[in-house]
């Protein structure tokens, strides 16, 4: 299970960075970096939730009620998480001025938070 929720997360990372760099190169420019990261982070959650819920906790929801409970119950316990990977991208991004280094930073956070969005989620959303 520890191989596919990194397999999951790395997939869900990937999504994440290229949805941001896809906004990047087809936005309008203004506020650009923080929609970027705002929709990649919107994508990234989208997929995460969908491969943990069918492969790593295997659940199924009652109905579309209770699915869209559990897919809110995700996301707010990934708040605390999201924090987490923002502050990483946005600090690295303004310590070292690089789309590069802000990349890697959010890419750092992702697996950071969600070493501790799987404890999260274990115990509250999907239990």
């Amino acid at each position: 299970m520890i191989v596919l929720y990194t397999l999951f997360a790395a997939i869900s990372i990937g999504a994440n960075l290229g949805a941001q760099k896809l906004y990047l190169l087809g936005a309008p420019p203004f506020y650009i970096v923080p929609l970027s990261v705002f929709v990649g982070t919107a994508i990234g959650l989208a997929v995460k939730f969908i491969l943990d819920k069918i492969w790593i906790f295997k659940y199924e929801h009652r109905d579309l009620a209770h699915g869209l409970r559990s897919f809110i119950l995700y996301s707010v316990m990934g708040i605390g998480t999201t924090v987490v990977f923002w502050s990483t991208e946005f600090g690295a991004g303004l310590l070292f001025g690089t789309e590069a280094a802000r990349l890697t930073g959010g890419a750092i956070g992702l697996v950071l938070g969600y070493a501790v969005k799987y404890q999260l989620d274990k115990q509250f959303t999907f239990a």
